[in-house]
């Protein structure tokens, strides 16, 4: 102001002095009204607080009635000047800071439409199951037992699926790196045959399945030979001493015009001969099979395989993933288990009943693998994966009813991502004739094995099977009570 006075230049004027009544100014702030001199800072002027000092605040003071009979805001109406309240405002946004972020949000939205149109590998269908997961308790109360056991040959079997045995307390069985086992009564173990290559890299990632091969199904039949159903290549007889591969049926040309993709479960009768098998899926083979689970589409079949006649017959169609599968002693009918959905089929061989199916146990505890017939009469399924019910539903029970969140779920988790959901717990069932669950056998920590694949006795031994663990977990007394 001094420099103003000395070259001649006005003062600059003081801010007019606003004659509101406090009433106008309380309504038009709550209405966002700023006075006119607040205009640019409209913003901060919402956030003005007006409320009248009491009497005691400025004793001396009474509000000044001008001749229109209304008061000058500095009358004692407000608690602070406005000045103040309207100088209060946000620093202006810097260019390089708008570009910024206006680069981001232009690289999310393409990013979030490239998510949109990338087409997904699954093609899922709303899928609700029957209700939420049996409680534990009755026969599915938590118990140890299957703590009571130890591993063996650590290291050196790798995910070892199913087992069948000789007579000679030889025990059979095949690994992730497409090899098959003989396991001798010593617990020596010899290698018989590779289904595929035999390459380093087999068994340290899925993706070289297809060249390495995975027997999943094992059985001996009446001559001696071993019947494998190799999860890529096909139907095979292996001559366990030798390790010669015979191929029954080929993947690629499959039954009734439909190529095998996913080889499963085998079963054999004693009686005829004839091989029982299953192929989870058309569309997934293996290394895919977290794809199948999720896509939860009725895409798999049971199938029968005449030695004599070398005919492949479609026996079901239209299954969610079937995979193992047992017959019952007197070969009447054989279980069959629908994984991804939960569920136990009888299909009915003789009888008035052959050729149908029907369920006998659905809404499980769990995801069913392979099914065997005990030592003592019963059936015993090994589940792969519990389905319990906690704070939420289980996940899969979660996505099962919307094919859009499972669309964009195969496009953007790894199918590794999805192991974190698997818990580490054993869970073994066991059926009476008619199906109905008569006991379990649980490790809850996971401390002997957990993910069981395959439950197998031979002369007072049960081997516990899986598709990737690395050792093989037995049990010398077997205790389901």
């Amino acid at each position: 102001m001094l420099a103003g006075r000395l070259f001649g230049a006005k003062p600059a004027a003081p801010p007019p002095v606003l004659h509101l009544t406090p009433s106008q100014i309380t309504s038009q702030t709550k209405r966002g009204i700023p006075p006119p001199h607040c205009q640019p800072l409209d913003p901060c002027v919402r956030h003005v607080k007006l409320r009248k000092l009491k009497p005691t605040t400025l004793p001396n003071k009474v509000p000044h009635l001008d001749q229109a009979g209304t008061a000058p805001l500095h009358s004692g109406y407000l608690d602070f000047p406005l000045r103040s309240a309207c100088s209060v405002s946000q620093p202006p946004t810097s260019r390089p800071e708008m570009l910024w972020r206006r680069s981001l949000l232009a690289a999310l939205l393409a990013v979030a439409v490239g998510v949109y149109l990338l087409p997904s590998p699954i093609d899922p269908k709303p899928h609700i199951l029957k209700g939420p997961p049996p409680a534990l308790e009755g026969p599915l109360a938590v118990n140890t037992r299957l703590q009571r056991g130890r591993r063996l040959f650590a290291g050196k079997l790798h995910g070892p699926e199913s087992f069948t045995a000789d007579g000679n307390s030889n025990v059979y069985t095949g690994t992730v790196d497409g090899k098959l086992w003989r396991i001798g009564p010593d617990d020596s173990l010899v290698l018989i045959a590779h289904m595929g290559q035999d390459l380093p890299e087999c068994g340290s990632s899925t993706d070289y399945e297809p060249v390495c091969g995975r027997p999943h199904g094992v059985r001996l039949d009446r001559h001696g030979q071993l019947i494998v159903a190799d999860s890529y290549f096909g139907l095979y007889s292996v001559d366990p001493k030798t390790g010669e591969k015979t191929l029954l049926v080929a993947s690629s040309d499959g039954a009734a015009g439909v190529p095998f993709a996913f080889l499963n479960g085998v079963e054999i009768s004693s009686q005829t001969g004839i091989i029982y098998f299953t192929d989870s899926s058309s569309r997934w083979g293996r290394r895919h099979v977290k794809l199948e689970v999720i896509e939860l589409n009725s895409l798999g079949r049971l199938l029968s395989y005449d030695p004599g006649s070398k005919n492949v017959t479609v026996l079901l169609d239209s299954l969610y993933m079937p995979n193992g599968i047992a017959l019952s002693p007197d070969e009447n009918f054989l279980l069959l288990a629908e994984t991804s959905i939960g569920c136990i089929l009888r299909y009915w061989l003789k009888g008035p009943k052959a050729g149908t199916k029907e369920v006998i146990l659905d809404n499980m505890i769990g995801y069913p693998d392979n099914i065997r017939l005990s030592d003592h009469g019963t059936f015993l399924v090994g589940m792969t994966t519990p389905r319990f019910q906690k704070f939420l539903p289980p996940f899969l029970d979660l996505i099962a009813p919307y094919p859009v969140v499972k669309r964009f779920l195969a496009k953007v988790v790894p199918l590794s991502w999805y192991n974190l959901l698997l818990p580490r717990y054993a869970l073994v069932l066991e059926l009476g004739l008619d199906g109905q669950i008569t006991g379990t056998l649980h490790d809850p920590q996971g401390r002997l094995t957990w993910a069981i694949s395959d439950v197998f006795q031979h002369r007072g031994r049960t081997y516990l099977g899986s598709t990737d663990l690395p050792f093989l977990p037995i049990l010398e007394v077997w205790d389901s009570y």
